[in-house]
């Protein structure tokens, strides 16, 4: 990615969060619980971190009228369409972030990219790609971002199957 394309993206980052501030300044605040606003704040994070990465994320937040849940992001790498969990913590755990995308999770995620592949207008489906990123927004700390590419597949045989190489 080209310095301006960096820079762009940097702005933008700049220009969120000067206009989070400013509405924190003017009272506007959302009446979201802590740990939504908390999952915001990390799939924000993760959203500028991939696209520094030099992914297209074409959507944010993606849901079904059919099946409960969200895709947080789903973003392009050629060849692949990523589905990307985002999980975010403000301190670091004895449990890494990423494990709680555990069975049922992935499930609900497979059951939600299913739908989304459906609904694009190709006549063939992409190769697509389940990715977990955990993101770590510690008070006074920079940002850290921990990208699995590939966490897991379409089903969990295939999960095994990967594990056992």
């Amino acid at each position: 990615m080209n310095r301006l394309a960096q820079f762009r993206i940097s702005c933008f980052e700049g220009a969120l969060r000067g206009l989070d501030w400013l509405a924190q300044k003017r009272g506007r605040t959302t009446d979201l619980a802590a740990h939504l606003e908390t999952g915001f704040s990390g799939e924000d994070a993760a959203y500028f971190y991939l696209r520094r990465k030099g992914y297209t994320v074409v959507a944010r937040r993606w849901s079904s009228k059919r099946w409960r849940g969200d895709l947080d992001l789903v973003a392009w790498k050629e060849p692949f369409l990523c589905i990307v969990e985002v999980k975010t913590r403000t301190a670091h755990d004895l449990i890494p972030a990423e494990f709680a995308v555990d069975a049922k999770k992935r499930d609900v995620l497979r059951r939600l990219a299913r739908q989304y592949v459906r609904q694009l207008p190709a006549p063939q489906p992409p190769p697509v790609r389940f990715d977990v990123i955990s993101v770590y927004l510690v008070p006074g700390e920079e940002k850290e971002f921990h990208h699995f590419e590939g966490s897991f597949g379409w089903s969990e045989q295939d999960d095994w199957d990967r594990w056992d190489r």
